[in-house]
């Protein structure tokens, strides 16, 4: 089923716990989405294999496959929906994994209806965005080292900026701390000590597209 033209958009949410279905279904319907809930993975990738929503929210410990295995496998299949992870307190590891892996941000449990709504709304908003072509957006490649993904390089732009991980995390939509995740990332690919030494870097030896 496709969203209604006045609706804002199609929200797969994917947890084994009927509570958090019932409380993400009724917290993002009452925004005008609507919400097509799954219990496990194998059933989301089968609804994936037809459609596309406007993000998934997806928990790490569901049965069968794991939350990121799940990740992998819609990586695999360049699926173009953004994917939020949801994870408790002791899963934050796993969370950092998932971003690593392509997830766009991460939602920690437990939490308020609310503020995950306008988490979501903020990351879609944002993403949309970047989606678009910007001519400001640098697109440095680094010979012999791992290439930038779209996201580290708008991370990048930020740091460029004078941004700090709390204000980037605004200009992105996303937590401060996945700000963070994806900084380390782009120090681990560019062989950077730190943010300075990876400005060093960037200006000595990336190269334009």
């Amino acid at each position: 089923m496709s969203p209604s033209p006045s609706s804002p958009g199609q929200i797969f949410v994917v947890d084994d716990d009927p509570a958090i279905r019932d409380v993400l279904s009724m917290v993002f319907t009452r925004e005008g989405y609507e919400v097509v809930s799954f219990a496990d993975g194998a059933s989301l990738l089968a609804a994936a294999g037809t459609r596309s929503p406007t993000c998934i929210i997806l928990d790490v410990h569901i049965p069968g496959k794991s939350g990121l295995d799940i990740l992998k496998e819609l990586n695999t299949r360049d699926y173009p929906a953004p994917v939020f992870i949801m994870s408790g307190k002791g899963d934050i590891p796993m969370a950092v994994d998932a971003i690593k892996n392509g997830a766009l941000d991460f939602i920690e449990k437990p939490f308020r209806g609310g503020e995950v709504v306008e988490r979501v709304k903020q990351a879609i908003a944002a993403y949309s965005l970047r989606k678009q072509d910007d001519p400001f957006l640098p697109d440095f490649y680094f010979p012999g080292r791992e290439p930038l993904t779209r996201r580290e390089r708008d991370v990048l732009a930020t740091i460029l900026n004078g941004a700090s991980a709390k204000e980037a995390g605004r200009q992105l939509g996303i937590s401060h701390r996945t700000i963070e995740v994806h900084r380390a990332k782009l120090l681990e690919k560019l062989g950077a000590k730190n943010v300075t030494d990876l400005m060093r870097i960037v200006f000595d030896q990336g190269q334009r597209r």
